[in-house]
């Protein structure tokens, strides 16, 4: 199943009123879900015959301390709510650059307008340019270079001009 075959899946799914779908195909698993507020999330990943179970975490005991992580976490919230964030449009890999030998498409603190490449995400060996919708300044870069990101992850925060 190619890129462009998964894509119209979700738009199919969009269009209707199918909360979930999954097909499997030569190793392959491909879960389309669709949220209440009809927002489509999408999760591929190879499917292995004898997969070993994912070690559970230990609840974290409970802690007097996490009030003022709380208030942190307001004040933190607050500060990005007048924010934009770009994110990403698809699964793949996340690149700041074009090759290893050239400057970064954006840094932190340089202005972006609509339309300016922001950064680059390789799926399925294919190179896809993500470009800013918004005018303003990158604020903060969420993922590291050469990373792998998930549909609609947040990529960059901008403060809008």
């Amino acid at each position: 199943m190619d890129f462009k075959q998964i894509q119209e899946l979700i738009r199919l799914i969009n269009k209707s009123n199918i909360g979930e779908l999954t097909i499997e195909e030569k190793g392959f698993k491909v879960t389309i879900k669709q949220k209440q507020d009809n927002i489509q999330q999408v999760m591929a990943a190879p499917v292995y015959a004898h997969a070993p179970a994912a070690p559970m975490a230990a609840p974290a005991p409970s802690q007097a301390p996490a009030a003022p992580a709380a208030e942190k976490a307001k004040a933190t919230e607050s500060a990005n709510a007048n924010l934009v964030t770009i994110k990403s449009p698809m699964i793949g890999t996340f690149y700041r650059r074009s090759s290893p030998d050239k400057p970064l498409f954006i840094e932190v603190g340089e202005e972006v307008t609509p339309g300016k490449v922001v950064c680059i995400i390789e799926a399925m060996k294919l190179f896809n340019e993500i470009e800013s919708e918004v005018k303003g300044k990158i604020v903060k870069v969420l993922v590291e270079d050469a990373s792998p990101v998930e549909y609609d992850q947040p990529l960059f925060l901008v403060e809008p001009a």
